[in-house]
Formats: structure tokens, sequence, C-alpha cells
């Protein structure tokens, strides 16, 4: 696939050396040149650093990896008002949560999510990737940190289809929970995970281990 980052960060740093060796071609856009530049050579792999415009243009899906305070920049530098996401896969994996308290920062009932398909009119918005570290998708096999669940909402299947691909090559497992409908409730997951890392506890311990046949049978 032709994947666009839109970022410079961690995320976008791990997202794009786990796609470029399986063999995407990879175009990082930033608000920095200089930033996308450094990135793009120490990832390799023929990753490209490019306007941010231009890591929009004919790709196969886009990674919006910048904070949540920063979407609305970000998108205003590609033009997304103008439609030129349109029935684009365009990956959310922000979250708008306080630093440490895990509390969303949207307005009562919104959703991330749903902020950014405004803000890109006509894109497939698919919210995944926003509740794990960046190092997990730079794991090898015998750290024991692959084989994740990635949690996935989106409206379009196409776009969940593309995006689930994404997750595979990065050795995760896309599970599809709904459409955008429910993804204010992906949203407050990672503010509890958030919320409960700050205060000294293992999230992990705070969920059940239930075995998928307990539900399904």
């Amino acid at each position: 696939m032709r994947i666009g980052i839109l970022g410079t960060g961690t995320l976008a740093a791990a997202l794009g050396e786990g796609w470029s060796r399986a063999g995407h071609e990879v175009a990082i856009g930033g608000r920095s040149q200089v930033k996308a530049e450094k990135l793009a050579e120490r990832l390799g792999h023929g990753v490209l650093a490019v306007a941010p415009r231009e890591a929009v243009i004919g790709r196969d899906a886009v990674l919006l990896a910048v904070s949540w305070d920063g979407v609305e920049d970000m998108l205003g530098l590609v033009g997304a008002s103008d439609g030129v996401l349109e029935g684009m896969p365009l990956i959310d994996p922000t979250n708008a949560v306080a630093h440490g308290v895990g509390v969303l920062l949207t307005e009562h009932g919104e959703s991330m999510a749903r902020r950014i398909a405004g803000l890109a009119p006509g894109a497939h918005v698919v919210k995944a990737f926003h509740l794990f570290p960046a190092d997990q998708w730079t794991s090898s096999p015998e750290s024991g940190r692959s084989g994740v669940t990635v949690a996935m909402c989106g409206d379009d299947s196409a776009a969940l289809h593309v995006v689930g691909e994404l997750v595979r090559d990065v050795g995760g497992t896309p599970a599809i929970l709904g459409a955008l409908d429910r993804v204010l409730q992906l949203e407050e997951v990672a503010g509890f995970v958030i919320g409960l890392a700050f205060e000294g506890f293992d999230p992990n311990s705070a969920v059940p281990r239930v075995p998928s046949s307990a539900v399904t049978n």
C-alpha cells in the first residue's frame, strides 16, 4: 500500500518503521520539514519526507499521528476541509485526555474521532492504535509483546478492512467494535487505562480475563 503519515513523533516513527518493513511505501509529512526528513532518513526502507498535503494525496490510507490538540492545525495544512481526504481511510490514534488523569477533554458526549470526521469531510475515519504505547509496534515476537488485539471503530467496511491489514502487518489482531457511534466507548477506555497507569496500577489487573467461549456459548 501507499501510506501517508501526518506527524513525526514516536507513534509515527514506530508504525512507519513497521509498515515500511512490511513492504509498504511510506511518506511522512510533518509541520517541520526538517523533522520529517530526519525521521525518514532514520527509518530508511525508502521512507519519504514530503509536504503534509503530498502525504495524503493518492494514498491508500493516512495515519493522523499528532497530539489531539494539533489535529485541527494538521488537517488545515493538508486542506482537509476542501475534501482532499474524501474516500480515504483516515486512522485516528489520538487520545484527548488530561495528562496523568485520563479524563476526556472533548465536549461532553463528543468523541475525538467524530470531531476529526467533521474536520475532514468525506474521509473514512477509523479509530485504532490508541491504546498501546508506540514501542509496542517495534517489539520483536521474542519480547512477548506481540499478538495484541487492536480494537477499532469505523463506519466504512472497506476502510476497516484496509486498517485491519495494517494492524496485522505490525503484529496485532484487528477487532472491530462497531461503527463510529461506539467510538466514544473506545476513547473512554483509553482514559481508564491511562488513569490507572498514572496511579501506579497495572491496567491489565483491572480487566477480568473472560474466555471468548464464555460469552459466545
